[in-house]
């Protein structure tokens, strides 16, 4: 527990839009109080070296299948979100929204229910849900059971429509293949950010798409029709159309750091490229193998696999992800951080102020170390 005042200095300070230097932040009793040069603090007062750490916002992370050594599909109820949110406030998200991967009618219901319920109890961190299928396209399936990919029909419509009224965000992952345009603009007029994703749908049909309402890209250039000579795809289609946003696993090995390159300064404002880690049960522990469903998903060298060797998710935390997209694409601290904490906050109607005096509670504040290989709450 935090000392009633403490100052923070000799570090870099995100705001949310700027990283600073040679400033501090104070907090008084779990608000920050003071944000700004370091001149302005007495030298005597009580202080945290830094040492070249960064403080800055916590994550907002809109891609979260599981953590803590469970699956969410597996238990689709109260407790499993306790022990994904605490996992990810461990890895410095301080928001995030849990997804369902492609399961039963059942399921979906079941993790609904266990979103509003987290939501109503004020669990920290459950921002909403993320549906990601089953309304997908077969031909892009990746680690998503087949059997349960199916059309959308009138009651999963209402279902989402539903759910789209008891939670304060409600993310779906669709597929032109098994959804009309008119449910997608049905569920984005309701609220729901419509997302495509785990489609072979080509570029013509993937801005029609976004014309009915859709408006993301879910992990870009995963499990998605290609840029092509031809036809440029849902990934020509999100890059070009500058409503739509688009999630990035910036691991490496889900994309190619010069794809994420091109993505990036090729990518149509004023939609944007979001960071996600497409997280599952093995974040925040050592566990080297679990299960989805009754398929094994084996922990290797950074990747997840199916015994075939299909990717399953990602074996990957924001901070990880930051690092990347500085040090090896080549994008500036403040556009990757901006990118893992108020781009994302920003989709899902979070506040976006980042830091400032009066406002942010030291409890959504993270200290970042300056090589990117850990994170850490100030409390």
């Amino acid at each position: 527990m935090s000392p009633p005042i403490i100052t923070y200095r000799n570090g870099r300070i995100f705001d949310g839009q700027r990283v600073h230097l040679n400033h501090a932040a104070r907090f008084e009793y779990g608000h920050l109080a003071f944000l700004g040069p370091d001149a302005g603090i007495a030298q005597d007062e009580e202080s945290v070296d830094l040492q070249g750490d960064i403080l800055s916002p916590g994550y907002v992370d809109l891609q979260v299948n599981g953590g803590d050594g469970v699956m969410f599909n597996d238990d689709p109820s109260l407790n499993t979100l306790r022990r994904i949110a605490e996992a990810h406030r461990r890895l410095g998200v301080t928001a995030l929204l849990p997804t369902l991967i492609t399961g039963t009618r059942d399921t979906t219901q079941a993790a609904v229910a266990a979103a509003a319920k987290a939501i109503a109890q004020g669990v920290p961190g459950i921002a909403g849900l993320h549906l990601e299928g089953p309304h997908l396209s077969l031909a892009r399936k990746g680690a998503h059971d087949p059997d349960l990919i199916r059309p959308m029909q009138q009651d999963d419509l209402d279902l989402l429509l539903q759910a789209a009224e008891a939670l304060p965000v409600l993310m779906v992952t669709v597929a032109p293949e098994n959804v009309t345009e008119d449910q997608v603009t049905t569920l984005s007029q309701a609220g729901v950010l419509v997302s495509l994703g785990h489609t072979d749908a080509g570029y013509e049909t993937c801005r029609r798409y976004f014309a009915a309402g859709a408006r993301y890209a879910t992990h870009l250039f995963n499990a998605m029709s290609q840029l092509g000579s031809r036809d440029p795809g849902l990934v020509g289609a999100a890059l070009a159309d500058g409503s739509v946003s688009c999630g990035l696993i910036a691991d490496t090995i889900h994309v190619h750091t010069q794809s994420m390159q091109i993505a990036w300064s090729s990518k149509n404002g004023p939609g944007g490229v979001f960071l996600v880690s497409d997280a599952m049960a093995v974040a925040g522990t050592e566990q080297t193998s679990f299960n989805l469903g009754s398929r094994k998903i084996t922990r290797q060298d950074g990747r997840l696999t199916l015994s075939d060797g299909t990717l399953a998710g990602a074996d990957l935390d924001l901070t990880t992800a930051i690092g990347n997209m500085i040090q090896k694409v080549g994008v500036t601290i403040e556009d990757a951080l901006h990118a893992a904490t108020t781009r994302p906050a920003a989709l899902i109607g979070r506040p976006v102020h980042g830091l400032v005096a009066g406002r942010t509670k030291i409890s959504d504040v993270i200290r970042i170390r300056n090589d990117f290989q850990s994170v850490s709450a100030l409390e």
